[in-house]
């Protein structure tokens, strides 16, 4: 059982965490920017779990390459074929530790993802299992730039090849977190300058 549950208070983390939006909302240049991926176990947010988070920050029109989050989360799940993709020797937190860090390194800024939806309720379901409340961080799906900037139907769904091919991005090395948060950074800021999006 968790402390701040049997105890009935809330942890300081998440009082620090929303205590961040109570404010007035920035503007311009004050606006920070994370792209972040998930790794998961599923697409199912009840069933499945978050395996590994890595996200970095945007500082003006550019990746801040100081400004960079990853983590591997301890689960019992034994995938082999996920495990081998991942750096062995890398530092495994459980569940709890792994959304506190991340909280911390996101502050307020904008949260930015492809297919935004699924990532934003993992995490959402990985609060709700501390007995937290929701994220609250504003938050942009690469998918729906991509589909402003193709005049695409809003069902459309395009995949992380489609966007690299059509914005001449080299797909690189995707097989991780971190990898896929570079990949989408790199796709988040050539859209944004193709939309005339000033952050």
């Amino acid at each position: 059982m968790l402390d701040w549950i049997t105890g009935g208070n809330i942890p300081q983390f998440w009082k620090n965490y929303t205590a961040l939006f109570d404010g007035e909302e920035k503007t311009g240049s004050e606006k920070r920017y994370v792209v972040f991926d998930l790794e998961t176990s599923g697409t199912d947010v009840k069933e499945n779990v978050i395996l590994s988070i890595g996200a970095l920050g945007i500082a003006g029109n550019a990746i801040a390459i100081n400004d960079f989050f990853e983590t591997q989360i301890k689960t019992d799940l034994t995938n082999e074929s996920y495990n081998a993709k991942l750096h062995l020797s890398a530092e495994k937190v459980v569940e709890a530790e792994a959304i506190i860090r991340f909280l911390k390194f996101t502050g307020d800024a904008i949260l930015v993802s492809h297919n935004s939806n699924l990532d934003i309720e993992m995490l959402n379901q990985a609060l709700k299992r501390l007995e937290l409340g929701r994220l609250k961080n504003s938050f942009m799906d690469i998918n729906v730039l991509y589909q402003k900037w193709k005049d695409l139907p809003e069902d459309y769904h395009a995949t992380t090849d489609e966007m690299c091919d059509a914005l001449k991005i080299s797909k690189g090395d995707r097989h991780t977190a971190s990898g896929n948060a570079y990949i989408t950074a790199l796709l988040f800021l050539k859209l944004k300058k193709k939309l005339g999006i000033n952050l």
